[in-house]
């Protein structure tokens, strides 16, 4: 999930709410959309391949 911040940037939001805290966590924040989506769509590679090396 992408946001826009006021000061301009964007941040990467998790899908999912944190049980926890009940927030999401921040994946990173970004100066442009481009930026964000291309980052989300690594985030989701890493995910499904399992994270190391």
């Amino acid at each position: 999930m992408i946001r826009k911040l006021p000061s301009g940037k964007y941040r990467l939001y998790s899908r999912r709410k944190d049980p926890r805290t009940g927030k999401r966590r921040n994946l990173g924040t970004f100066s442009t959309r481009a930026a964000a989506l291309n980052h989300e769509r690594a985030v989701q590679f890493f995910k499904r391949r399992g994270g190391s090396s």
